[in-house]
């Protein structure tokens, strides 16, 4: 829904009506705009409600992108899966650890420097050059030893993001035959 449904009567009041999304994790709604600095905003509504706000963040010199109303669930979405689904993953990470005996502040402690490095990389070089791992490598006996400790849950976790991956490392290295790779993470076993 655009900014300007939502706010139907908007115009015949004089307003100028635009919709502002920042891509940032606001996890404290009493601190977290301390942070916002420099921080990516998505911008729909009217031209003159866009302006005014793309002044706004010129000023406080924020990177931003004006996007249809039709782009704004993909743009959430995107967002989402950044923040709140890599949280997922790495929640799922830290369990595994404590399954093999550390304990929660072990668990964050050993992984936090690859996920601040990993995200460091991604952010610099992007995700086919960040790309690390068993799948990268077409490692298929590592592959398929995670999937053989895995939960079915977990498994399906793996399975069709490491495919995602498998597209990402394909790319990377056209001269790779991943075909075994990418049968076994097809197999819904």
């Amino acid at each position: 829904m655009s900014a300007e449904e939502v706010f139907t009567n908007a115009f015949s009041l004089g307003a100028f009506i635009c919709s502002v999304h920042p891509m940032f994790a606001i996890s404290d709604r009493m601190l977290s705009y301390r942070e916002l600095s420099g921080g990516f905003f998505a911008l729909e509504g009217c031209r003159q409600g866009i302006k005014k706000i793309q002044n706004l963040l010129i000023i406080c010199k924020n990177p931003f992108k004006v996007i249809s109303a039709e782009a704004k669930v993909k743009y959430h979405c995107a967002a989402a899966v950044a923040s709140n689904l890599a949280n997922g993953l790495m929640d799922m990470s830290l369990s595994l650890l404590e399954e093999c005996g550390f304990s929660a502040e072990q668990a964050l402690s050993a992984l936090s420097p690859i996920m601040i490095n990993n995200i460091k990389n991604i952010a610099a070089k992007g995700t086919a050059n960040s790309l690390t791992g068993p799948i990268e490598r077409n490692d298929v006996q590592t592959v398929e030893k995670h999937l053989s400790c895995l939960e079915p849950k977990e498994k399906e976790i793996y399975r069709l993001l490491s495919q995602r991956i498998l597209m990402t490392a394909a790319v990377k290295h056209q001269q790779r035959d991943y075909t075994r790779l990418k049968t076994i993470l097809e197999d819904k076993k």
